[in-house]
Protein backbone atom coordinates (compact mmCIF):
# COMPACT_ATOMS: atom_id res chain seq x y z
CA UNK A 1 0.00 0.00 0.00
CA UNK A 2 2.79 2.21 1.05
CA UNK A 3 4.45 1.52 -2.09
CA UNK A 4 1.67 2.35 -4.21
CA UNK A 5 0.69 5.65 -2.39
CA UNK A 6 4.67 6.47 -3.33
CA UNK A 7 4.19 5.73 -7.06
CA UNK A 8 1.32 7.61 -7.45
CA UNK A 9 3.35 10.32 -5.65
CA UNK A 10 6.28 10.28 -7.90
CA UNK A 11 3.95 9.95 -11.29
CA UNK A 12 1.95 13.20 -10.24
CA UNK A 13 5.48 14.97 -9.67
CA UNK A 14 7.11 14.04 -12.53
CA UNK A 15 4.04 14.89 -14.25
CA UNK A 16 4.22 18.54 -12.53
CA UNK A 17 7.93 18.62 -13.71
CA UNK A 18 6.98 17.58 -17.12
CA UNK A 19 4.18 20.19 -17.30
CA UNK A 20 6.39 23.11 -16.03
CA UNK A 21 9.51 22.05 -18.75
CA UNK A 22 7.34 22.38 -21.58
CA UNK A 23 5.26 25.16 -20.76
CA UNK A 24 8.46 26.83 -19.47
CA UNK A 25 10.66 25.75 -22.84
CA UNK A 26 7.68 26.73 -25.09
CA UNK A 27 7.47 30.48 -23.55
CA UNK A 28 11.54 30.75 -23.76
CA UNK A 29 11.52 29.26 -27.74
CA UNK A 30 8.67 31.54 -28.67
CA UNK A 31 10.85 34.64 -27.51
CA UNK A 32 14.24 33.22 -29.34
CA UNK A 33 11.99 31.97 -32.67
CA UNK A 34 9.81 35.39 -32.90
CA UNK A 35 13.02 37.08 -33.05
CA UNK A 36 14.23 34.53 -35.46
CA UNK A 37 10.91 35.16 -37.16
CA UNK A 38 10.88 38.64 -37.16
CA UNK A 39 14.80 38.89 -38.58
CA UNK A 40 13.33 37.13 -41.95
CA UNK A 41 10.41 39.30 -42.21
CA UNK A 42 10.76 42.37 -40.81
CA UNK A 43 14.07 43.54 -39.12
CA UNK A 44 15.93 44.12 -42.45
CA UNK A 45 13.20 47.01 -43.11
CA UNK A 46 13.08 48.52 -39.70
CA UNK A 47 16.77 48.45 -38.30
CA UNK A 48 18.84 48.23 -42.06
CA UNK A 49 16.18 50.30 -44.45
CA UNK A 50 19.10 51.62 -46.09
CA UNK A 51 20.09 48.08 -47.65
CA UNK A 52 18.57 45.99 -50.61
CA UNK A 53 16.21 43.93 -49.49
CA UNK A 54 18.51 40.55 -49.67
CA UNK A 55 21.30 42.44 -48.25
CA UNK A 56 18.94 43.69 -45.13
CA UNK A 57 17.95 40.36 -44.56
CA UNK A 58 21.66 39.53 -43.96
CA UNK A 59 22.49 42.25 -41.75
CA UNK A 60 19.24 40.97 -39.74
CA UNK A 61 20.19 37.28 -39.92
CA UNK A 62 23.71 38.63 -38.64
CA UNK A 63 21.82 40.34 -35.46
CA UNK A 64 20.07 37.18 -35.28
CA UNK A 65 23.52 34.67 -35.56
CA UNK A 66 25.22 36.81 -32.71
CA UNK A 67 22.93 35.75 -30.28
CA UNK A 68 24.34 32.17 -30.21
CA UNK A 69 27.68 33.41 -29.67
CA UNK A 70 26.25 34.13 -25.99
CA UNK A 71 24.72 30.74 -25.96
CA UNK A 72 27.69 28.88 -24.78
CA UNK A 73 28.67 31.62 -22.31
CA UNK A 74 25.32 31.05 -21.05
CA UNK A 75 26.18 27.26 -20.64
CA UNK A 76 29.29 27.65 -18.91
CA UNK A 77 27.69 29.95 -16.34
CA UNK A 78 23.83 28.15 -15.88
CA UNK A 79 26.22 24.89 -16.07
CA UNK A 80 28.36 25.84 -13.57
CA UNK A 81 25.57 26.83 -10.80
CA UNK A 82 22.97 24.83 -11.75
CA UNK A 83 25.50 21.72 -11.21
CA UNK A 84 26.62 23.75 -7.67
CA UNK A 85 23.42 24.87 -6.24
CA UNK A 86 20.52 23.06 -8.55
CA UNK A 87 18.07 23.25 -11.71
CA UNK A 88 15.33 24.82 -10.58
CA UNK A 89 16.88 28.42 -9.46
CA UNK A 90 18.73 28.85 -12.64
CA UNK A 91 15.41 27.91 -14.87
CA UNK A 92 14.00 30.75 -13.45
CA UNK A 93 17.09 33.20 -13.58
CA UNK A 94 16.84 32.45 -17.27
CA UNK A 95 13.04 32.60 -18.19
CA UNK A 96 13.44 36.57 -16.54
CA UNK A 97 16.71 36.94 -18.67
CA UNK A 98 15.05 35.92 -21.95
CA UNK A 99 11.74 37.59 -21.55
CA UNK A 100 12.56 40.84 -20.27
CA UNK A 101 15.01 40.95 -23.33
CA UNK A 102 12.08 39.89 -25.42
CA UNK A 103 9.59 42.86 -24.02
CA UNK A 104 12.36 45.51 -24.61
CA UNK A 105 12.66 44.24 -28.03
CA UNK A 106 9.04 44.99 -28.92
CA UNK A 107 9.62 48.88 -26.89
CA UNK A 108 13.10 49.64 -29.29
CA UNK A 109 13.31 53.23 -31.70
CA UNK A 110 13.60 52.38 -35.51
CA UNK A 111 16.40 53.05 -37.64
CA UNK A 112 14.27 56.00 -38.70
CA UNK A 113 13.97 57.19 -34.93
CA UNK A 114 17.17 56.93 -34.16
CA UNK A 115 19.76 55.73 -36.39
CA UNK A 116 22.49 53.36 -35.82
CA UNK A 117 21.53 53.07 -32.07
CA UNK A 118 18.72 51.23 -33.19
CA UNK A 119 20.58 48.31 -34.47
CA UNK A 120 23.23 47.97 -31.64
CA UNK A 121 20.34 47.93 -28.87
CA UNK A 122 19.12 45.24 -30.80
CA UNK A 123 22.52 43.63 -31.14
CA UNK A 124 22.38 44.08 -27.37
CA UNK A 125 19.19 42.25 -26.57
CA UNK A 126 19.31 39.34 -28.60
CA UNK A 127 22.64 38.55 -27.04
CA UNK A 128 21.00 38.28 -23.80
CA UNK A 129 18.59 35.89 -25.28
CA UNK A 130 21.15 33.58 -26.19
CA UNK A 131 22.57 33.61 -23.19
CA UNK A 132 19.07 33.11 -21.59
CA UNK A 133 18.94 30.08 -23.49
CA UNK A 134 22.55 28.81 -23.34
CA UNK A 135 21.59 28.26 -19.61
CA UNK A 136 17.84 27.19 -20.34
CA UNK A 137 17.76 23.82 -22.33
CA UNK A 138 19.94 22.13 -20.10
CA UNK A 139 17.98 23.07 -17.31
CA UNK A 140 14.83 21.81 -18.70
CA UNK A 141 15.72 18.49 -20.08
CA UNK A 142 17.39 17.56 -16.73
CA UNK A 143 15.01 18.09 -14.44
CA UNK A 144 12.99 15.84 -16.17
CA UNK A 145 15.47 13.26 -17.03
CA UNK A 146 16.24 13.38 -13.27
CA UNK A 147 12.42 12.58 -11.86
CA UNK A 148 11.76 9.59 -14.02
CA UNK A 149 13.08 6.30 -14.40
CA UNK A 150 15.58 4.78 -17.06
CA UNK A 151 12.66 2.73 -18.82
CA UNK A 152 10.65 5.59 -19.76
CA UNK A 153 13.34 8.37 -19.76
CA UNK A 154 13.56 8.91 -23.54
CA UNK A 155 9.24 9.71 -23.53
CA UNK A 156 9.25 12.08 -20.49
CA UNK A 157 12.60 13.77 -21.51
CA UNK A 158 11.39 14.81 -25.03
CA UNK A 159 8.41 17.02 -23.62
CA UNK A 160 10.39 19.80 -22.91
CA UNK A 161 11.45 19.14 -26.14
CA UNK A 162 8.41 20.12 -27.87
CA UNK A 163 8.64 23.47 -26.50
CA UNK A 164 10.63 24.60 -29.38
CA UNK A 165 8.14 23.79 -32.27
CA UNK A 166 5.48 24.92 -30.09
CA UNK A 167 7.45 28.19 -29.56
CA UNK A 168 8.16 28.38 -33.15
CA UNK A 169 4.21 27.26 -33.34
CA UNK A 170 3.27 30.33 -31.10
CA UNK A 171 5.64 32.66 -32.44
CA UNK A 172 5.00 32.32 -36.38
CA UNK A 173 1.07 32.01 -35.86
CA UNK A 174 1.58 35.29 -33.50
CA UNK A 175 3.13 37.06 -36.61
CA UNK A 176 1.02 35.64 -39.05
CA UNK A 177 -2.64 36.35 -37.43
CA UNK A 178 -0.91 40.11 -37.71
CA UNK A 179 0.20 40.21 -40.98
CA UNK A 180 -2.85 38.90 -42.15
CA UNK A 181 -5.15 41.56 -40.16
CA UNK A 182 -3.00 44.41 -40.80
CA UNK A 183 -1.52 46.50 -44.17
CA UNK A 184 2.43 46.31 -44.65
CA UNK A 185 2.27 49.54 -43.42
CA UNK A 186 0.93 48.97 -40.01
CA UNK A 187 2.49 46.11 -39.35
CA UNK A 188 6.07 47.33 -40.29
CA UNK A 189 4.94 50.61 -37.76
CA UNK A 190 4.35 48.56 -34.73
CA UNK A 191 2.36 45.43 -35.62
CA UNK A 192 5.54 43.44 -35.34
CA UNK A 193 5.53 44.97 -31.46
CA UNK A 194 2.71 43.05 -30.36
CA UNK A 195 3.66 39.56 -30.03
CA UNK A 196 6.76 40.77 -28.45
CA UNK A 197 5.51 42.90 -25.59
CA UNK A 198 3.19 39.98 -25.13
CA UNK A 199 6.37 38.09 -23.51
CA UNK A 200 6.08 40.03 -20.45
CA UNK A 201 2.44 38.32 -19.96
CA UNK A 202 4.19 34.73 -20.92
CA UNK A 203 7.16 35.26 -18.39
CA UNK A 204 4.33 35.44 -15.69
CA UNK A 205 2.83 32.35 -16.41
CA UNK A 206 6.05 30.64 -16.73
CA UNK A 207 7.24 31.60 -13.11
CA UNK A 208 4.00 31.01 -11.63
CA UNK A 209 4.70 27.78 -13.13
CA UNK A 210 8.34 27.09 -12.26
CA UNK A 211 8.29 27.79 -8.90
CA UNK A 212 5.91 25.16 -7.68
CA UNK A 213 7.73 22.41 -8.67
CA UNK A 214 10.65 20.05 -6.76
CA UNK A 215 14.37 20.44 -7.19
CA UNK A 216 15.75 17.21 -9.03
CA UNK A 217 15.87 14.80 -6.63
CA UNK A 218 18.75 12.95 -8.23
CA UNK A 219 20.55 16.39 -7.37
CA UNK A 220 19.84 16.61 -3.80
CA UNK A 221 21.20 13.21 -3.22
CA UNK A 222 24.14 13.95 -4.71
CA UNK A 223 25.10 17.34 -3.42
CA UNK A 224 23.84 15.62 -0.02
CA UNK A 225 26.69 13.32 -0.41
CA UNK A 226 29.17 15.64 -1.40
CA UNK A 227 28.54 18.14 1.82
CA UNK A 228 28.78 14.88 3.89
CA UNK A 229 32.49 14.50 2.24
CA UNK A 230 33.16 17.89 3.53
CA UNK A 231 35.99 17.70 0.67
CA UNK A 232 36.32 20.68 -1.98
CA UNK A 233 35.34 19.73 -5.40
CA UNK A 234 36.13 20.35 -9.08
CA UNK A 235 34.94 22.95 -10.78
CA UNK A 236 31.78 21.01 -13.19
CA UNK A 237 33.56 22.63 -16.08
CA UNK A 238 36.87 20.95 -14.99
CA UNK A 239 35.46 17.94 -14.28
CA UNK A 240 33.39 17.41 -17.44
CA UNK A 241 36.50 18.40 -19.57
CA UNK A 242 38.85 16.18 -17.44
CA UNK A 243 36.22 13.15 -17.59
CA UNK A 244 34.02 13.26 -19.96
CA UNK A 245 35.31 15.26 -23.13
CA UNK A 246 34.85 12.64 -25.70
CA UNK A 247 31.15 12.46 -24.43
CA UNK A 248 31.05 16.46 -25.13
CA UNK A 249 32.55 15.83 -28.82
CA UNK A 250 30.22 13.53 -29.54
CA UNK A 251 27.05 15.73 -28.45
CA UNK A 252 28.80 18.77 -30.64
CA UNK A 253 28.56 16.60 -33.43
CA UNK A 254 25.00 15.54 -33.09
CA UNK A 255 24.27 18.70 -32.92
CA UNK A 256 24.77 19.87 -36.34
CA UNK A 257 22.56 17.99 -38.30
CA UNK A 258 19.93 18.81 -36.44
CA UNK A 259 20.41 22.36 -35.55
CA UNK A 260 21.71 23.45 -39.05
CA UNK A 261 18.28 21.35 -41.11
CA UNK A 262 16.31 23.09 -38.04
CA UNK A 263 16.80 26.68 -39.10
CA UNK A 264 17.20 25.93 -42.63
CA UNK A 265 14.39 24.60 -42.82
CA UNK A 266 12.02 26.77 -40.60
CA UNK A 267 13.80 30.29 -40.84
CA UNK A 268 15.74 30.07 -44.26
CA UNK A 269 12.75 29.11 -46.07
CA UNK A 270 10.62 32.02 -44.95
CA UNK A 271 13.33 34.30 -46.88
CA UNK A 272 13.51 31.27 -49.64
CA UNK A 273 9.79 30.74 -50.10
CA UNK A 274 8.82 34.61 -50.15
CA UNK A 275 11.84 36.22 -52.17
CA UNK A 276 13.13 33.40 -54.45
CA UNK A 277 9.21 31.36 -54.77
CA UNK A 278 7.46 34.43 -54.29
CA UNK A 279 4.97 32.90 -52.18
CA UNK A 280 3.16 35.72 -49.74
CA UNK A 281 4.35 36.28 -46.34
CA UNK A 282 1.70 34.88 -44.53
CA UNK A 283 1.40 31.54 -46.90
CA UNK A 284 5.16 31.19 -45.96
CA UNK A 285 4.21 31.47 -42.30
CA UNK A 286 1.16 29.06 -42.27
CA UNK A 287 3.82 26.49 -43.97
CA UNK A 288 5.86 26.79 -40.95
CA UNK A 289 2.85 26.99 -38.63
CA UNK A 290 1.26 23.35 -40.20
CA UNK A 291 4.65 21.45 -39.58
CA UNK A 292 5.43 23.24 -36.17
CA UNK A 293 2.18 21.66 -34.90
CA UNK A 294 2.58 18.61 -36.60
CA UNK A 295 6.47 18.01 -35.10
CA UNK A 296 4.79 18.69 -31.80
CA UNK A 297 2.95 15.77 -32.05
CA UNK A 298 5.24 13.33 -33.24
CA UNK A 299 8.45 14.58 -30.75
CA UNK A 300 7.00 12.47 -28.09
CA UNK A 301 6.57 9.20 -29.82
CA UNK A 302 10.09 9.48 -31.20
CA UNK A 303 10.97 10.11 -27.47
CA UNK A 304 9.16 6.61 -26.71
CA UNK A 305 10.28 4.99 -29.57
CA UNK A 306 13.91 5.64 -28.49
CA UNK A 307 12.55 3.78 -25.24
CA UNK A 308 11.90 0.62 -27.09
CA UNK A 309 15.12 0.30 -29.94
CA UNK A 310 17.77 2.59 -28.35
CA UNK A 311 18.93 6.11 -29.03
CA UNK A 312 21.08 5.94 -31.86
CA UNK A 313 18.87 3.80 -34.13
CA UNK A 314 16.30 6.67 -33.94
CA UNK A 315 18.87 9.56 -34.34
CA UNK A 316 20.68 7.86 -37.16
CA UNK A 317 17.13 8.01 -38.96
CA UNK A 318 16.90 11.39 -38.57
CA UNK A 319 20.13 12.00 -39.84
CA UNK A 320 20.22 10.70 -42.71
CA UNK A 321 16.51 11.45 -43.70
CA UNK A 322 17.35 15.16 -43.55
CA UNK A 323 20.69 14.50 -45.36
CA UNK A 324 18.79 13.41 -48.38
CA UNK A 325 15.34 15.49 -48.11
CA UNK A 326 17.70 18.37 -48.29
CA UNK A 327 17.97 18.06 -52.11
CA UNK A 328 13.95 17.28 -52.10
CA UNK A 329 12.88 19.90 -50.07
CA UNK A 330 14.19 23.10 -52.21
CA UNK A 331 12.55 21.75 -55.22
CA UNK A 332 8.93 21.11 -53.84
CA UNK A 333 9.04 24.75 -52.81
CA UNK A 334 10.01 25.90 -56.55
CA UNK A 335 6.59 24.26 -57.79
CA UNK A 336 5.03 27.34 -55.98
CA UNK A 337 2.39 25.14 -54.72
CA UNK A 338 1.02 25.78 -50.99
CA UNK A 339 0.54 21.98 -50.52
CA UNK A 340 4.19 21.45 -51.57
CA UNK A 341 5.90 23.94 -49.40
CA UNK A 342 3.79 22.36 -46.33
CA UNK A 343 4.94 18.63 -47.38
CA UNK A 344 8.43 19.94 -47.79
CA UNK A 345 8.81 21.62 -44.51
CA UNK A 346 6.65 19.04 -42.16
CA UNK A 347 8.61 15.92 -43.86
CA UNK A 348 12.09 17.77 -42.85
CA UNK A 349 10.75 18.54 -39.49
CA UNK A 350 10.01 14.87 -39.01
CA UNK A 351 13.13 14.17 -39.77
CA UNK A 352 14.46 16.95 -37.59
CA UNK A 353 12.59 15.12 -34.77
CA UNK A 354 14.04 11.39 -34.91
CA UNK A 355 17.14 13.89 -33.66
CA UNK A 356 15.26 16.14 -31.39
CA UNK A 357 13.00 13.67 -29.29
CA UNK A 358 15.76 11.40 -28.23
CA UNK A 359 18.32 13.68 -27.75
CA UNK A 360 17.26 15.04 -24.16
CA UNK A 361 17.61 11.94 -22.86
CA UNK A 362 20.66 10.69 -24.84
CA UNK A 363 22.96 13.96 -23.92
CA UNK A 364 21.52 13.71 -20.13
CA UNK A 365 22.27 9.99 -19.99
CA UNK A 366 26.28 10.78 -20.90
CA UNK A 367 27.32 12.79 -17.87
CA UNK A 368 27.69 12.28 -14.15
CA UNK A 369 25.01 14.01 -12.05
CA UNK A 370 27.28 16.84 -10.45
CA UNK A 371 28.54 17.47 -13.78
CA UNK A 372 25.53 17.08 -16.10
CA UNK A 373 24.00 20.09 -16.20
CA UNK A 374 27.62 21.83 -17.50
CA UNK A 375 28.08 18.64 -19.71
CA UNK A 376 25.06 18.46 -21.72
CA UNK A 377 24.77 22.50 -22.10
CA UNK A 378 28.39 22.73 -23.36
CA UNK A 379 28.00 19.70 -25.46
CA UNK A 380 24.37 21.42 -26.71
CA UNK A 381 25.41 24.88 -26.78
CA UNK A 382 29.04 24.97 -28.61
CA UNK A 383 28.18 23.30 -31.26
CA UNK A 384 25.10 25.68 -31.77
CA UNK A 385 27.90 28.21 -32.46
CA UNK A 386 28.94 26.86 -35.55
CA UNK A 387 25.34 24.89 -36.62
CA UNK A 388 22.33 27.00 -35.75
CA UNK A 389 23.86 30.24 -35.89
CA UNK A 390 24.98 30.90 -39.32
CA UNK A 391 22.69 28.56 -40.62
CA UNK A 392 20.16 31.16 -42.17
CA UNK A 393 23.40 33.41 -42.70
CA UNK A 394 25.20 30.80 -45.08
CA UNK A 395 22.23 29.66 -46.93
CA UNK A 396 20.89 33.44 -47.60
CA UNK A 397 24.51 33.75 -48.68
CA UNK A 398 24.83 31.10 -50.73
CA UNK A 399 21.33 32.13 -52.83
CA UNK A 400 22.64 35.32 -53.01
CA UNK A 401 25.81 34.09 -54.71
CA UNK A 402 24.90 31.00 -56.61
CA UNK A 403 21.33 32.23 -57.11
CA UNK A 404 20.11 28.05 -56.34
CA UNK A 405 19.75 26.25 -53.87
CA UNK A 406 21.91 23.17 -54.71
CA UNK A 407 24.92 24.59 -52.56
CA UNK A 408 22.58 24.88 -49.82
CA UNK A 409 21.44 21.33 -49.91
CA UNK A 410 24.99 20.13 -50.10
CA UNK A 411 25.55 22.24 -47.12
CA UNK A 412 22.68 20.35 -44.39
CA UNK A 413 24.01 16.79 -46.46
CA UNK A 414 27.70 17.50 -45.01
CA UNK A 415 26.04 18.38 -41.73
CA UNK A 416 24.17 14.99 -41.80
CA UNK A 417 27.61 13.04 -42.44
CA UNK A 418 29.53 14.74 -39.15
CA UNK A 419 26.16 13.90 -37.51
CA UNK A 420 26.01 9.79 -38.59
CA UNK A 421 29.97 9.98 -37.31
CA UNK A 422 29.50 11.00 -34.30
CA UNK A 423 26.56 9.45 -33.52
CA UNK A 424 28.33 6.01 -34.26
CA UNK A 425 31.26 7.03 -32.03
CA UNK A 426 29.16 7.53 -29.06
CA UNK A 427 27.62 4.62 -26.80
CA UNK A 428 24.18 3.47 -26.59
CA UNK A 429 22.50 5.28 -23.24
CA UNK A 430 18.88 3.62 -23.63
CA UNK A 431 18.62 1.86 -19.71
CA UNK A 432 21.41 3.84 -17.88
CA UNK A 433 21.00 4.38 -14.26
CA UNK A 434 21.65 8.34 -13.84
CA UNK A 435 21.61 7.50 -10.14
CA UNK A 436 25.46 7.92 -8.25
CA UNK A 437 25.84 4.32 -6.33
CA UNK A 438 24.77 5.51 -2.52
CA UNK A 439 28.50 6.55 -0.75
CA UNK A 440 30.64 6.06 -3.92
CA UNK A 441 33.64 7.75 -4.49
CA UNK A 442 34.15 10.76 -7.14
CA UNK A 443 36.00 9.92 -10.11
CA UNK A 444 37.80 12.64 -8.47
CA UNK A 445 38.85 11.36 -5.31
CA UNK A 446 39.41 7.83 -6.79
CA UNK A 447 42.10 10.00 -9.29
CA UNK A 448 43.73 11.38 -6.07
CA UNK A 449 44.03 7.91 -4.51
CA UNK A 450 45.62 6.51 -7.61
CA UNK A 451 42.30 3.88 -8.17
CA UNK A 452 41.51 5.29 -11.65
CA UNK A 453 39.23 3.91 -13.81
CA UNK A 454 37.59 1.96 -10.78
CA UNK A 455 37.02 4.94 -9.41
CA UNK A 456 35.51 6.21 -11.86
CA UNK A 457 33.38 3.34 -12.60
CA UNK A 458 31.89 3.89 -8.87
CA UNK A 459 31.94 7.00 -9.51
CA UNK A 460 28.20 6.50 -11.40
CA UNK A 461 26.89 3.20 -12.98
CA UNK A 462 28.22 2.50 -16.70
CA UNK A 463 30.48 5.54 -16.70
CA UNK A 464 33.62 4.00 -17.09
CA UNK A 465 31.88 1.98 -19.96
CA UNK A 466 30.70 4.91 -21.88
CA UNK A 467 34.44 6.29 -21.47
CA UNK A 468 35.60 2.93 -22.95
CA UNK A 469 32.98 3.03 -25.87
CA UNK A 470 33.91 6.63 -26.49
CA UNK A 471 37.86 5.88 -26.58
CA UNK A 472 37.17 2.93 -28.55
Amino acid sequence: MTTAVSDQARSRSLSRVVAASLIGTTIEWYDYFLYGTAAALVFGKVFFPNSDPLTGTLLSFLTYAIGFAARPLGALVFGHFGDRIGRKRLLVVSLLLMGGSTTLIGCLPTYASVGVTAPVLLTLLRLVQGFALGGEWGGAVLLVSEHGDAKRRGFWASWPQGGAPAGNLLAAGALSLLTGLQSEATFLAWGWRVPFLLSAVLVGVGLWIRLAVDESPLFKEALARAAARGKPEQPPLVAVLRHHWREVLVAMGARMAENISYYVMTTFVLVYAVSHAHFPKQTALNAVLIASAVQFALIPLFGALSDRVGRKPVYLVGAVGVGVWAFVFFGMVDTGSFGSLVLAVTVGLVFHSAMYAPQAAFFSELFATRMRYSGASIGAQFASVAAGAPAPLIATALLKDHGSSTPISVYVAIAAVITVLAVLCGRETRGRDLAELPGARTAEEGAAAGTGAGAAADAEPGAAAVGKAATA
